[in-house]
Formats: structure tokens, sequence, C-alpha cells
């Protein structure tokens, strides 16, 4: 059993991919709290994160994400933190727990969110993935440094989340 960074485990990777309801099954079967970063932005701004984008663009939704980096370090413990795609570039990240990156390709990761009973607000609420293109492109600019900041790869690809949660809780 690895020992975990302030028992905090950090869920990272592309949109879509999945690290909410993994880090939903992991709160089941593991009696951790599940923290959303996005939630929590957009309980902060009382804003969902589409409007976010739209009202005051990426770089201030980068800023917010930022803040809640610093907010996580501080005073989350004992937790499973679920991430936004481009969250792994706070620069405290390790310091908040150890850090998972939930590895799938990207036309994995679109199967997954178009297989959803609810695909159109799943696509709705990714504002990046409106234009496919962009996003593979983003997607294909991320993957090596999702692997370089990840304390741990765990594939996802074609898997239930309760067979990742349990490849994951079987690490530690």
């Amino acid at each position: 059993m690895r020992v975990l960074k302030s028992k905090n485990i950090v869920l990272i990777g592309f949109m879509g991919v999945g690290k909410g309801t993994i880090a939903r099954e992991m709160s089941k079967q593991s009696k951790l709290y599940a923290l959303d970063c996005d939630d929590l932005i957009e309980s902060l701004e009382n804003k969902k994160i589409k409007k976010i984008f739209e009202e005051s663009g990426e770089e201030y939704f980068r800023k917010l994400e930022r803040e809640t980096a610093k907010w996580l370090e501080k005073n989350v413990k004992n937790s499973i933190i679920s991430t936004g795609g481009g969250f792994y570039k706070v620069k405290n990240l390790k310091k908040i727990g150890t850090v998972i990156y939930l590895q799938s390709t990207f036309d994995g990761i679109l199967k997954r969110i178009l297989s959803h009973p609810n695909a159109k607000g799943k696509l709705e609420k990714r504002p990046l993935l409106k234009d496919l293109k962009k996003a593979r492109f983003i997607f294909d600019e991320r993957i090596k440094s999702y692997e370089k900041c990840a304390d741990l790869v765990i594939n996802v690809e074609e898997k239930l989340p309760k067979e990742i949660v349990k490849e994951i809780l079987g690490l530690f």
C-alpha cells in the first residue's frame, strides 16, 4: 500500500474522460469525500463553467482554478478530487495529493460521452468540445503533460467505473 500525500487523490485527464464519475465511485467504495473542482468554482462564482467562459473568458477561469488549487492544498484532506481538463497546470498540483492521470484516447473519450444518456448535456457542459478539431489538438498537446505530472497513470478506456476504481484502490 502506497502512502497518500495528505491522503488526497487528485484525478487529472482530458475533459470527458470520467474524472467526476470515478471520484464519485471511489467515494462510495472508500468512504472518502469526493470534491469536484468545477463544482467548487461554480459555487464560488454562482455561475456554470460555460457561463464563466462566455462572460469572462478562459484566462479568468484558469485564475479561478489556481485559487481553488491553493484552497484545496490548505484545507482539504482525506478526499478524492476530480479536476477540470486544464487543472494539471496549477503549480501546486503535487502538494494537493497523489495525482492520478485517467488515460484514454480522444476517440475513446468521445465514445464515452456520446454513449451517455445525456450526451447532449455532457457536450454542452464542455465549452472546449464545441470544435472537435480544436479539442483534438488540445488533447494531443496535453497528453505528455498529463503523464509528466502524474504519480500514477490508469488507462480507463473500455472499462467500467467499478473496474477502474478497483484498479486504483488496489494500488494503495
